[in-house]
């Protein structure tokens, strides 16, 4: 890994470990190796370095959102497709809420985090917005009800999942894939009862294809 890499890395676990009050430059800069004058090589102070871990060093959850469902659009199953996000969205929040937590803690460093990601188009919202427009399309194809929110669905099914995450993390049980895959297929089940097409909906794409 490069200097920066390595620097990032370290600071990723001395803020797991330690939270952000205690991820001084000077802790930082000892779990990578490094001294505190490489450490200001590439970063400009703790707050630049917190804001690259969360920006950098987290799974790109809303980018995989992006790019992997509008292929799925009419492909394998519904059910099956919410699952895979479901799944995806209790890791991510996994990683994310122990480090983003501390965010609301420090009004100065959520603005400029905040204003970050909006100058690239980024932030939570963007993961409802992708699943919605996911849903959207299924629903034009008829393989899921029209008479429902899709902005809603997304909101439920993620909400949960977050939900989810963060009583894990609160209880200290770990999340477990066995248990997250289970609790994906009881989740989406339920907001299946909303989302599925009824057989006039099925009825009327196809005629409309016809």
């Amino acid at each position: 890994m490069s200097t920066r890499e390595r620097i990032l890395t370290a600071a990723e676990e001395v803020m797991r470990t330690k939270g952000l009050a205690r991820s001084t430059t000077k802790e930082i800069a000892r779990a990578s190796g490094f001294s505190e004058a490489t450490l200001y090589k590439h970063f400009a102070n703790q707050e630049e370095l917190f804001l690259a871990v969360l920006g950098e060093r987290l799974p790109g959850f809303i980018a995989l959102l992006l790019k992997d469902l509008p292929a799925r659009v009419g492909r394998a199953t519904v059910p099956r497709n919410l699952q895979d996000v479901a799944r995806a969205a209790v890791a991510f929040y996994g990683q994310v809420i122990p480090l983003s937590g501390a965010l609301f803690s420090e009004p100065v460093l959520l603005a400029h985090h905040r204003q970050m990601l909006l100058q690239k188009g980024a932030g939570p919202h963007r993961a409802i917005e992708a699943l919605a427009t996911y849903i959207r399309a299924e629903q034009r194809l008829g393989r899921a009800s029209q008479s429902v929110s899709p902005e809603a669905i997304s909101a439920m099914l993620l909400g949960a999942c977050f939900q989810r995450a963060w009583i894990t993390l609160f209880l200290d049980k770990g999340l477990h894939r066995r248990t997250v895959r289970r609790f994906a297929a009881e989740v989406v089940r339920g907001v299946m009862h909303g989302l599925s097409a009824t057989k006039r909906e099925r009825r009327g794409v196809r005629g409309d294809i016809s």
